[in-house]
């Protein structure tokens, strides 16, 4: 069945007009998950329309600081001693991603801690899209005992060498996005592809907003960090209505990338009195996003349940005067 996909999706008549010219098959290897880690390694494969390999690219990097589960990516403190720092290596970098649609197997993490490291830099990654291979793999309903690359690459009978090693995993990944890609094609399918938002300002330590380019220093953390908010205090008033100043309690969601890290939004509408909602219901008052047509889950629900959708522009004014809640 696959070898009828592929021949299918190779000749011209097969291929969708709309896909992309180029793709830049990305993984990195951190020093843990959380927002203030670094790269310590990245791989990338270029491929061109169809999935064929152009190049390949790899460089390991010091992270300036602890280089953290060695027991995962393998890279000690003393491998990286004499690393070069990603400022060093965001130039060649550049040059891999450039026009090309980055695709990572769970890419929101790639792509973020990308978009971070060349904020720190005080630049930005030439990438306008990112394809998650493993929403491509839910698109195709592919038989997967679960979403883990190793999962995805037994079922394309792709031969892992190094696990957790930047090239090889990007190699990998790159073997088992050609037959999804060209399945895809076969299929019809649109490509779930994201619009990918280069960080204007973030943070590397909770609660301190810093504009791209100034990093400040850095702290160990933990592998896999939680985030709490305060309960709202008030009553959620309603969905907002277009032309009228946010109110206190109206619960807010949000989706995609914003050029303004996330977690600083959602603590600036927490201080406004907003609640902030991790998913999307029929109480919702407002979605954000700068990307209403990426057919997210929660762009799809706003569109179903009718829930208002504004961009982060937009939010940023509506924050700046949002109504007190209505005394009992």
């Amino acid at each position: 069945m696959l070898e009828d996909l592929t021949t299918a999706a190779s000749s011209p008549t097969a291929w969708p007009a709309s896909y992309p010219r180029g793709y830049a098959v990305v993984d990195v290897e951190t020093t843990g998950l959380a927002r203030d880690d670094r790269i310590v390694s990245a791989g990338v494969y270029q491929l061109d329309a169809h999935g064929e390999v152009e190049d390949h690219w790899y460089t390991v990097v010091n992270p300036e600081r602890d280089p953290g589960p060695v027991w995962i990516h393998g890279l000690t403190s003393k491998a990286l001693e004499g690393a070069p720092l990603f400022g060093d290596v965001a130039g060649e970098f550049a040059t891999r991603l450039e026009g090309r649609v980055l695709v990572a197997h769970n890419a929101v993490f790639d792509w973020q801690m990308i978009a971070r490291e060349y904020a720190r830099a005080g630049a930005q990654a030439p990438v306008k899209q990112r394809l998650c291979t493993i929403v491509l793999s839910k698109e195709l309903r592919l038989p997967l005992p679960n979403h883990k690359l190793e999962s995805l690459a037994a079922h394309f009978g792709v031969v892992q060498r190094r696990a957790h090693h930047a090239l090889d995993d990007a190699r990998v990944l790159a073997e088992a996005f050609r037959p999804s890609l060209r399945a895809a094609a076969v299929s019809g399918i649109r490509l779930p592809l994201h619009e990918c938002l280069p960080l204007t300002e973030w943070t590397d330590r909770p609660g301190i907003g810093q504009q791209a380019g100034y990093g400040g220093g850095h702290r160990p953390t933990s592998w896999r960090p939680s985030r709490k908010r305060p309960a709202c205090p008030y009553p959620n008033p309603g969905r907002y209505r277009p032309g009228e100043p946010l109110k206190q309690g109206m619960r807010v969601a949000f989706s995609g990338d914003t050029s303004v890290e996330r977690d600083l939004l959602e603590d600036r509408a927490t201080e406004a009195g907003l609640h902030v909602a991790t998913s999307l219901s029929r109480l919702t008052s407002l979605l954000v996003t700068n990307d209403p047509d990426s057919g997210t889950s929660k762009v799809v629900k706003a569109r179903q349940y009718g829930t208002p959708v504004v961009d982060e522009a937009a939010f940023g004014q509506l924050l700046g005067d949002v109504e007190p809640a209505s005394e009992r």
